[in-house]
């Protein structure tokens, strides 16, 4: 029988990133994390453009959020993040315009190969379309993508991508329906 030896596990990350990560992490974001209202978000904003996201215009992100790596995270414009998401983004994450995130929401790209006897930090990329929403406490993990128009119901687990334009719900995440947008009446 084998046996895992956590010693031996060693971190994949620079010095540089270490660094930027601590100053991100406790002097930077605890600051303007809790900033409430609209002048909040454009402060954790323009904080997470200064530590090198690449964010859009006219987007929203609500106190209470986490966003491990500011560096791997795309959001294009219109973007609204709830209340207290987390983003564990050793990955990249990039999020579509005119996409909602809603609250409670965990973004995971990272894991741990379990496989190997030092259990190493893996991570894949999530990629969220354009015009979806996330409904609240929903749970994306590693390597998933969510497909233009995609709507997941609350509480979702998607371990597998999703298809466009669907109405997707469930532990683990199923696609029930079609998303069919109505017309606005003239």
């Amino acid at each position: 029988m084998n046996s895992i030896d956590l010693t031996k596990s060693v971190s994949p990350f620079s010095l540089k990133e270490k660094v930027l990560r601590l100053f991100w992490s406790f002097f930077v974001w605890p600051i303007v994390r809790f900033v409430p209202f609209m002048l909040g978000s454009k402060l954790r904003v323009l904080a997470l453009r200064a530590f090198g996201a690449k964010i859009g215009s006219c987007c929203l992100v609500e106190p209470g959020c986490k966003i491990w790596i500011p560096w791997n995270l795309t959001m294009i414009e219109y973007v609204a993040i709830g209340r207290n998401v987390e983003i564990y983004n050793y990955g990249m994450v990039s999020i579509g315009r005119m996409t909602v995130v809603s609250q409670y929401c965990y973004l995971c790209t990272g894991s741990h190969d379990y496989t190997h006897p030092h259990m190493p930090l893996i991570w894949d990329d999530i990629t969220v379309g354009s015009e979806a929403w996330v409904a609240a406490g929903t749970w994306l993990l590693p390597g998933v993508s969510v497909g233009d128009g995609t709507v997941i119901g609350a509480r979702s687990l998607v371990a597998k991508n999703l298809p466009e334009w669907s109405v997707c719900a469930g532990h683990p995440c199923k696609v029930l329906k079609p998303r069919i947008v109505a017309e606005l009446p003239e």
